[in-house]
C-alpha cells in the first residue's frame, strides 16, 4: 500500500527540518512535531500578509508583580488595574517571564510550565487573555542552572541529559559575539565527568542545544501549553544567539532563522491570530533580517529608536533620528515594527552602531550618567569591555539637556518622546513605568547588585494610587499619556502599516507625514526637539487646501493654510484633515 501524499503543512514542515537537521529522518521528526503540537496535518494555511493589528493596538510591557496589593496575587492586581485604568488606552499586555526563576528577574527560568506562585496561577493568565491580547515571553536561548533539566543534565538522565550546549575550552571561540563580560564557558561536574557548558548571558543561564531535536520538541510542547492558556503573542527572547557553530560569531546563523520560520509555521496553523515578535538587540541592518520574507517575525523591536530619540531630545538635534528613519524600509503587509522607548532592560547601544559617532555616543553616555544612569558593558571579540546599554528610568533620562544639564523641561521632553513613539509606523509599546514617570530606583540597584534594577521598581498599590490621585509628576504623566493614547487609537493614519514619509524641516524640528490605508486621513506630526521656541510655516507641509486641519493634541483649528506656527520647547502637533472619534468609558 502506497503512503498517502504529504499535506501542504507536512511538506513545509519537512522542508524546514531538512535545513535544521540534514542528517535526520525528517518525516519521522515532522510527525513528532505535529503530535507534540496537537496539530492536524490537514490544517489549512492562514492567508499570508494579513495585518493582525490596527491603530487601536497599543501594548503595555510589565512584570507580573510590578504592582502589589496586600493579600492579593500580583497578577490579579495587575489585571484589575489594567482593566479599570487602561482599557481605553491599550489592547495588549506583554507579561515578562512569570515562571519560577533563579536570577535576572525571571529570565533564568526554572520551570516553563508553571506560574510563579508568588505572582498567581494560570487562571490569572487565562482571565487576562479574555480582556486583552497577552504576549508571553519564550525564553528560548537558555534556562536556569537550577532547573530540573540542568539537574538531569548533570545526572545524565532525561529530560535534560543532552539539552545543553557543550564546548571544548581549548577551541578558538574568539569570534563569538558577546552581550556580557562574564566568561562564555562554565565548568560543571557531571555524572559523566567534567563538562564545559555555554553561557551567553550568565553562568546561571545555560544555553540550550537546539542541535538536539528533543529540545525543539520540548519547546513545541511548551508553546502549545501557552496557546491553550490564551497567550497569542510570543516574544522570542534573545533568539539571535540560538544556534552555535564554534569558529563563527554564533549570532544570526541560518539555522536560527530556520527555527523561527518553523515555529511560526506551527503557531499560525494552530492559532491564525497569533503573532511572533523577535527580541534581537543588535545593529539595525541585522535586526531587519528577522522579518525574513514576511515568514519569520510578524514584528521586530525597533531597537534603534530609544537611543536615537533620547539623543535627539537631549541634544536638540534630530539629524540622526531622521536619517535612520529615512533608511528604514516600510514593513510589508503582515509585518510591522514594535516601537518602544523603555523596557525592563536598559537602552541598548549596539543598535546605534553606524548611526552615532564615538564622540556622540560618549556624550550621550555621560549625559545619562549625569542624570543618575548606570552603564552595562559587554566583551568584544578582541577581549575589551565596551558599553552595551544605559540603565536608567525613562523619566530620569529626560531630566535635562546634554549642554546644560537638568532643567525645567523634563515633563515636556518626556511627553514629546511619547508623542513621537505613538505616531511612528508600527505598534507602540509602553513599559509600565513610563506611564507613571517612575524614577531611578537606586535602592533596588544596591539591594540586587544589578544595574538593570534601576528601572524595575515595584509599586505598592496604596503608594501608586496616592501619587496618581494627588498633584505629582506621576499624576501629570499618567493623565497626559493616557489621553494621548486615546487620541492615537482613533486615527486611521496611525495604523501600523499606514504610509510614512519623513519631512525635511531642519535639525530642530522632527516631522513626518502619515496617511491612512484608505488614503482618507492625512496627518502631519511636527515636534520641537529643542528647549527654545521654533517656528515653521504651514506652507511647508503641503496641506490640502479644501480640508479643515486640526491639531488633535490641542484641538486648535488652522484655517490659514499659509500661516506661521510657533512650537514652544518640546511642543508637538498632530495636524489632521479628519478627526477619528476618541472613545472613552
Amino acid at each position: 500500500m502506497e503512503n498517502a501524499p504529504l499535506s501542504h503543512l507536512e511538506q513545509r514542515l519537512i522542508a524546514h527540518l531538512q535545513v535544521i537537521y540534514p542528517n535526520l529522518d525528517t518525516k519521522d521528526l515532522a510527525d513528532k512535531c505535529l503530535a507534540m503540537f496537537h496539530l492536524d496535518p490537514m490544517t489549512e494555511s492562514p492567508r499570508p500578509h494579513r495585518n493582525l493589528w490596527d491603530q487601536s493596538d497599543i501594548m503595555l510591557i510589565t512584570y507580573a508583580d510590578t504592582l502589589r496589593q496586600k493579600d492579593e496575587a500580583p497578577l490579579e492586581t495587575l489585571h484589575k488595574f489594567v482593566k479599570n485604568k487602561l482599557s481605553d488606552c491599550i489592547s495588549a499586555v506583554h507579561l515578562l517571564p512569570f515562571f519560577p526563576y533563579s536570577s535576572d528577574d525571571g529570565f533564568s527560568v526554572m520551570d516553563y510550565t508553571t506560574v510563579n506562585p508568588s505572582c498567581g496561577r494560570w487562571e490569572n493568565i487565562v482571565n487576562l487573555s479574555k480582556d486583552f491580547k497577552v504576549m508571553g515571553d519564550l525564553v528560548i536561548n537558555h534556562c536556569s542552572s537550577r532547573s530540573l533539566w540542568f539537574e538531569n543534565f548533570k545526572a545524565g538522565v532525561n529530560p535534560g541529559a543532552n539539552f545543553f550546549y557543550e564546548a571544548d575550552p581549548n577551541a578558538d571561540l574568539s569570534a563569538v559575539v558577546r552581550p556580557r563580560t562574564s566568561p562564555l564557558l562554565r565548568e560543571v561536574q557531571t555524572q559523566n565527568g567534567e563538562k564545559h557548558v555555554w553561557c551567553t548571558f550568565s553562568h546561571d543561564q545555560i544555553d540550550l542545544n537546539f542541535e538536539k531535536p528533543e529540545v525543539l520538541l520540548e519547546f513545541l510542547r511548551i508553546i502549545h501549553l501557552y496557546l491553550e492558556k490564551g497567550i497569542r503573542w510570543f516574544r522570542l527572547d534573545a533568539v539571535a544567539f540560538l544556534w552555535k557553530i564554534p569558529g563563527t560569531s554564533c549570532i544570526n546563523l541560518p539555522q536560527t532563522h530556520e527555527i523561527i520560520r518553523l515555529l511560526r509555521l506551527m503557531i499560525e496553523h494552530y492559532a491564525p491570530d497569533s503573532v511572533i515578535i523577535t527580541e534581537t538587540n543588535i545593529p539595525n541592518q541585522e535586526n531587519l533580517t528577522y522579518f525574513g520574507n514576511a515568514n519569520e517575525a510578524h514584528l521586530i523591536y525597533n531597537f534603534s529608536l530609544p537611543p536615537l530619540l533620547i539623543n535627539s531630545l537631549v541634544t536638540g538635534n534630530c539629524s540622526h533620528l531622521k536619517q535612520w528613519l529615512m533608511s528604514m524600509p516600510p514593513a510589508q503587509q503582515g509585518t510591522t515594527y514594535l516601537n518602544f522607548l523603555a523596557s525592563h532592560d536598559g537602552i541598548g547601544l549596539r543598535p546605534t552602531e553606524g548611526l552615532l559617532s564615538e564622540w556622540e555616543l560618549e556624550t550621550l553616555i555621560n549625559t545619562m550618567k549625569r542624570f543618575g544612569g548606570k552603564i552595562s558593558s559587554r566583551t568584544t571579540p578582541q577581549g575589551e569591555a565596551k558599553p552595551y546599554e544605559i540603565n536608567i528610568s525613562l523619566w530620569n533620562a529626560f531630566s535635562g539637556s546634554a549642554l546644560h544639564g537638568p532643567d525645567k523641561w523634563q515633563f515636556a521632553r518626556f511627553l514629546c518622546a511619547a508623542g513621537v513613539m505613538m505616531a511612528l509606523e508600527g505598534v507602540p509599546a509602553f513599559y509600565i513605568h513610563s506611564l507613571f514617570g517612575t524614577e531611578n530606583d537606586l535602592e533596588r540597584v544596591n539591594n540586587t547588585g544589578h544595574f538593570r534594577s534601576i528601572n524595575r521598581h515595584i509599586w505598592d498599590m496604596e503608594d501608586l494610587n496616592h501619587v496618581l490621585n494627588t498633584p505629582t509628576h506621576h499624576q501629570k504623566v499618567f493623565q497626559s499619556i493616557t489621553k494621548l493614547t486615546q487620541i492615537r487609537r482613533a486615527q486611521p493614519a496611525f495604523h501600523p502599516n499606514a504610509t510614512q514619509y519623513i519631512l525635511h524641516m531642519g535639525e530642530n524640528l522632527f516631522a513626518f507625514w502619515r496617511q491612512s490605508l484608505d488614503r482618507r486621513q492625512s496627518l502631519f506630526a511636527v515636534y520641537n526637539m529643542t528647549d527654545q521656541p521654533q517656528h515653521f510655516n504651514l506652507s511647508e507641509l503641503n496641506l490640502i487646501a479644501t480640508d479643515i486641519w486640526t491639531d488633535l493634541v490641542s484641538e486648535q483649528v488652522y484655517e490659514d493654510h499659509l500661516g506661521k506656527v510657533t512650537l514652544m520647547p518640546y511642543q508637538f502637533v498632530w495636524l489632521a484633515n479628519k478627526k477619528g472619534k476618541v472613545k472613552t468609558s
